[in-house]
């Protein structure tokens, strides 16, 4: 496998396999923070340092104690661990007493939550009341009134994973975006190239097995805040993150990365992006993609002929086809008052 600078650093896949780990569980592990990656190079590529394997693998409780720390188990398993019934866990985990850290979509596109095994038999020593007997008052009224707290936990417990993983302002804020959708975003953001700007940094999705696009939107939809305290929570921290990196930087604009390539005039040339109307849903202009109910004017190259290129018409103000269409619809229905009709075919 490929090292860097006289093998101080590995790829992922060398460490998760020198680790003894399994590829979902050492991506789990680093986001986690038990095992640690450097950035190496331009972009998003990271790698482990060497020392950082001779540590986990110095271990006494090697390759178990860290297998174990990040073994994910679903509802079934869960349950076995607490020694409780399976709808009795998954009361507890709607009502916000466990938080899943990832979930995945089963062949019937049912969101499937894990958990971590430690986590779980922490719970079990630390809250003994709720395995056995009747539930509290209020928990039983959350569970009356529906409540579902699994989708909100996952996304606070990622989003801090993320603001973890780096102390770069722009991707801190790009991942306090991707909790937004876009109609929010745009509320919040905006000039349209700092939209763009976190729109590039935004975290990539969680693996969730989702290949058609009916799951892409179920996990599209868990990835986003959905209640309103939680949207304004995520609202003005996305305000506040984007202070601090306004401070540190500003968002890097097209002119920047295009200053070597000759541009026609200013007067003739087409906006790079069109800026965000002050105005939503204006007649005569195509939605945002992505934005529902945001139109912004559409920019179509304008398409010159010469004079002598146009070709004659037989009526003035009409063009050629269209006449030849009449023509050919007025001879057909001749033929049928003649007696004479088209073959129908089967």
């Amino acid at each position: 496998m490929a090292v860097d600078e006289g093998a101080r650093t590995v790829t992922p896949g060398q460490a998760a396999e020198e680790l003894e780990l399994r590829r979902g569980e050492f991506r789990l592990a680093t986001q986690l923070g038990l095992v640690r990656t450097v950035p190496v190079g331009e972009g998003e590529r990271r790698r482990v340092e060497r020392t950082e394997i001779d540590r986990l693998r110095a271990a006494p409780d090697f390759p178990e104690g860290l297998r174990e720390r990040v073994r994910a188990v679903g509802t079934r398993e869960a349950a076995a661990l607490l020694s409780v019934p399976q709808d009795r866990f998954t009361r507890l985990a709607r009502t916000g007493h466990l938080s899943p850290v990832r979930f995945y979509l089963n062949r019937y596109r049912a969101v499937v939550w894990m958990y971590l095994a430690a986590e779980v038999s922490e719970f079990a020593l630390t809250h003994p009341a709720l395995l056995a007997g009747r539930l509290p008052q209020d928990v039983r009224e959350r569970l009356d009134a529906h409540e579902d707290a699994r989708p909100r936990n996952w996304r606070m417990r990622r989003l801090g994973l993320l603001l973890r993983a780096t102390d770069d302002p722009w991707v801190r804020a790009a991942a306090i975006a991707s909790m937004l959708d876009p109609v929010h975003l745009a509320e919040v953001v905006g000039d349209p190239y700092e939209r763009a700007h976190l729109d590039r940094l935004r975290p990539l999705p969680q693996p969730a097995h989702a290949v058609s696009p009916a799951a892409r939107e179920v996990t599209d939809r868990l990835a986003r805040a959905d209640e309103p305290d939680e949207v304004l929570w995520h609202r003005m921290s996305l305000a506040l993150a984007l202070e601090e990196a306004r401070a540190d930087r500003p968002a890097p604009r097209p002119g920047e990365a295009r200053a070597r390539v000759p541009l026609p005039p200013a007067r003739s040339r087409p906006p790079l992006i069109a800026p965000l109307p002050s105005t939503l849903g204006a007649p005569d202009a195509p939605d945002t993609p992505g934005v529902p109910g945001v139109r912004l004017p559409a920019v179509r190259p304008l398409v010159v002929r010469p004079a002598a290129a146009v070709p004659p018409r037989d009526v003035p103000g009409r063009p050629r086809l269209l006449d030849r269409l009449l023509r050919r619809k007025a001879a057909g229905a001749a033929r049928v008052r003649g007696g004479r009709r088209r073959a129908a075919w089967p």
